[in-house]
């Protein structure tokens, strides 16, 4: 199948990759858009495809920590209703429809209630650009269907990893579709803007490390904290000082300690973790930075019946095991635990249900043999 891309769109993605300039296609377009942006703007509108900085200073200005938390508390409110966190604030409806779309979600019948899906379980064992990649590319599917530009919506994303962290950027340059989708990306944490009207938007770290090698950060408040470690042994190195490289992100992900009685022991302060575990593990105490529960058959089967198979239990007890738990010659999770979370699925397993249908009051024998004989060639 032979595909071709949009001329401008393919003029941006090609900049994009190689960091070089966009020239105009359109000379008179160009410049009476200039004339038009400086009169109606006065900012300098030479170049939209990696955003347009704001010269005007911001009667609101915010700084690099206001919107690292900005990003991180609207992506984890998104995990944590994932996972079933009671919640004092929902997420917009548009988040709602894009997990339902992308079936990390799916409505139960008879009560209503959302529910994390076997895709949503898998999806909680990605890094964080993983999981924004996910549901970008579930939008840009939707996007078709919600009569937006295509070519707009690839363009906007792949402009957002250019952009730079901290700066102001203008929404004069931004398309119909494009100003629809910022409203969009507000909910998920990859933009600021501090109100609907606001003519100026900020990219959050989530946005600016699209198009980076993110893969290690778990998790949005890990990935804040990487960033801050990082530019700080950045500033010792610039004085002179050595220090070893941050190792933030593999010893916090690795904070479970499994026993051979079931019994677990998460090294970990955070809610969401927390609340991941608590999907099939009895939690019995938590303490200010530990939690500890037990593995229990209704546990795994409360698991089960939401989706949520054994491969991906043993998967998410491997990624996040202690180092501790790695000493050992006999594999990282005990096998007896191991065996016994893949029996308890085999449980679920002993009788499946297929559609099927009954043919009686035959007439005689050789009429059943005849049906009898035609199901078995089919």
């Amino acid at each position: 199948m032979c595909m071709s891309l949009d001329t401008e769109f393919r003029r941006s993605f090609k900049a994009a990759l190689t960091g070089e300039a966009v020239e105009s296609n359109h000379e008179d377009n160009s410049n009476h858009n200039t004339s038009n942006n400086t009169g109606n703007h006065g900012e300098d509108m030479e170049d939209s495809s990696f955003g347009v900085p704001l010269n005007t200073p911001d009667k609101h200005p915010v700084d690099i920590k206001f919107l690292d938390d900005h990003a991180t508390r609207q992506w984890e409110l998104i995990l944590h209703f994932m996972v079933g966190t009671p919640l004092s604030q929902m997420p917009n409806p548009g988040v709602l429809s894009l997990l339902q779309h992308a079936k990390l979600m799916e409505t139960t019948p008879g009560d209503g209630v959302m529910r994390i899906t076997n895709a949503g379980f898998q999806f909680l064992l990605q890094d964080v650009n993983a999981q924004i990649w996910t549901l970008l590319l579930q939008y840009l599917s939707m996007s078709e269907g919600l009569n937006m530009n295509t070519v707009d919506v690839l363009n906007f994303i792949f402009m957002l990893g250019s952009l730079e962290l901290g700066r102001d950027y203008s929404l004069a340059a931004l398309s119909d579709t494009q100003l629809t989708m910022l409203e969009d990306l507000r909910d998920f944490g990859l933009v600021y803007q501090r109100k609907r009207s606001s003519r100026r938007f900020y990219p959050t770290r989530l946005a600016t490390t699209l198009t980076s090698d993110a893969s290690s950060l778990r998790t949005p408040s890990k990935a804040m904290e990487v960033a801050t470690s990082d530019k700080k042994d950045s500033d010792k190195n610039n004085r002179g000082t050595v220090t070893p490289s941050s190792t933030t992100t593999s010893t916090t992900s690795k904070f479970i300690i499994l026993e051979t009685n079931y019994r677990l022991y998460a090294y970990t302060d955070s809610p969401l973790q927390i609340a991941v575990l608590n999907l099939f593990v009895s939690l019995k105490t938590r303490f200010a930075n530990m939690v500890t529960g037990q593995i229990t058959r209704d546990s795994v089967r409360f698991a089960l019946s939401n989706g949520i198979t054994a491969t991906q239990i043993l998967t998410y007890l491997t990624v996040h095991a202690h180092p501790q738990m790695y000493k050992g010659d006999k594999g990282v999770l005990p096998p007896t635990v191991v065996d016994q979370i893949k029996l308890w699925q085999l449980e679920m397993d002993r009788v499946n249900a297929m559609p099927g249908y009954l043919y009686t009051d035959f007439r005689h024998n050789d009429e059943y043999a005849m049906v009898v004989g035609y199901a078995r060639e089919l």
